[in-house]
C-alpha cells in the first residue's frame, strides 16, 4: 500500500483536490467530507487505469509543510 497526498482547497462554491503524484487526478466537493471520498475513488480509479494500460505506479515523492511567516 503506498500513501499519497493529497491537497484539498476550499473554493467560491465547495472544496477541490488533487494529488501531486497522480498527474491529472482531481475531484470536487460541496464539502470537506465528499471531497475527501471522491479524490480517493479518482485516486483508485486513475491507479486501475494505469495498471490496465501497462503503466508503472508513480512511487510517491511529494510532501508537505507549513512555514510560519511574520
Amino acid at each position: 500500500m503506498r500513501k499519497y497526498l493529497v491537497v484539498v482547497e476550499e473554493t467560491e462554491t465547495g472544496f477541490s483536490a488533487f494529488s501531486p503524484d497522480l498527474d491529472g487526478c482531481i475531484a470536487t466537493g460541496t464539502t470537506r467530507e465528499e471531497v475527501e471520498t471522491l479524490i480517493k475513488e479518482a485516486m483508485q480509479f486513475h491507479l486501475e487505469g494505469m495498471k490496465e494500460d501497462g503503466l508503472l505506479t508513480p512511487v510517491p515523492h511529494s510532501y508537505s509543510i507549513y512555514c510560519e511567516l511574520a
